[in-house]
This record gives C-alpha cells, sequence and structure tokens, in this order.
C-alpha cells in the first residue's frame, strides 16, 4: 500500500490545551495505516482577530508530520473524529469560536484539491506564523503545491511584518 507524507496543524485554547494537543498526536499515531513521524513543540499564539467574536484566550499550536495510507478525504474524517473524541463541536455557527483541539490537514503529499469539505493545501496556511513556524521546525524544505517551501513562505511572511 503505497503513503504519503501529510502535515497536519493542531490547536487548542480551551481546558488542558497542552493534553488536548498530545491527546491528539496520540490519536493521530493510532490511526490505521499512518505513521506519525515527528511533532514539533507546541508555542502559544494570539487567536485570530475577528469582528463580533471573542476568540477566547491564547492557542497552544503545533504541527505534525506523518506517513499514510489513508486518503485525504478518510484521513480528514479521521482527524475530525478524533477532535469529536476531544469535545470539539464542528457547526457553521461556531466555526470560529474557542475549541479544546483544531486538527487541521495542511498539505498531502503534492496533491491539491479543492471541495467543500476540504482544501489542499490548506488555503490559508501560507498566511499564518502559528502553522509556518512550528511547521519550519520540523519540514523547512517541504514544498507546499502553488506557494513554495515553508521556509520561504515564513520568510516572506516575517518580512511582511507578520508577527510571531
Amino acid at each position: 500500500m503505497p503513503s504519503h507524507t501529510a502535515a497536519i496543524a493542531l490547536g487548542s485554547n480551551l481546558g488542558d490545551r497542552a493534553a488536548h494537543i498530545q491527546s491528539a498526536l496520540k490519536a493521530i499515531a493510532r490511526l490505521p495505516h499512518t505513521e506519525l513521524i515527528v511533532a514539533a513543540p507546541s508555542r502559544e499564539y494570539p487567536p485570530l482577530p475577528l469582528p463580533n467574536l471573542d476568540p477566547g484566550g491564547p492557542y497552544l499550536n503545533t504541527c505534525a508530520l506523518i506517513r499514510t495510507a489513508l486518503d485525504p478525504r478518510p484521513l480528514l474524517d479521521h482527524l475530525h473524529t478524533i477532535e469529536r473524541s476531544l469535545g470539539r463541536v464542528r457547526a457553521p455557527a461556531l466555526r470560529w469560536s474557542p475549541r479544546t483541539i483544531d486538527l487541521d490537514l495542511i498539505t498531502y503529499a503534492d496533491r491539491t484539491m479543492s471541495d467543500p469539505e476540504l482544501t489542499l493545501p490548506h488555503p490559508s496556511m501560507h498566511l499564518r506564523a502559528f502553522v509556518l513556524e512550528p511547521l519550519a521546525e520540523i519540514a523547512p524544505d517541504l514544498h507546499i503545491p502553488g506557494h513554495g517551501t515553508v521556509r520561504d513562505l515564513l520568510a516572506r511572511l516575517h518580512a511582511q511584518g507578520a508577527p510571531s
């Protein structure tokens, strides 16, 4: 069964954030036909400022690389199952609300796709220090289709004055 490298962004800003992230990483490592290769150390970041919304407290964020034989859609389904097991409720009205855990499939090999449930690579990852900084620690030369390497994206973001 062929396997592919994928990157997952993890974040939490409710409850025991570090425990939620560790639980999610352990669950990811137990997914069928999947190996957790490496996870970056977690870092604290402020929530994204959004109009008319209380984003809650700061996030703890990290990224992980996995090797998996799961296709992107089934992999995303497994990630959503892990989120639910850790108390995450996904609903349109709660899209930007605080959460126990957020697991985003950032890249999957060199695959590009866009459907209502999944866009690869993640459509705003190249604009977010809280994704690029931890990802650069574990995979600086990872190529993001349509954007370049993680290292170059992070350098561009910092040159634009994005906060770390």
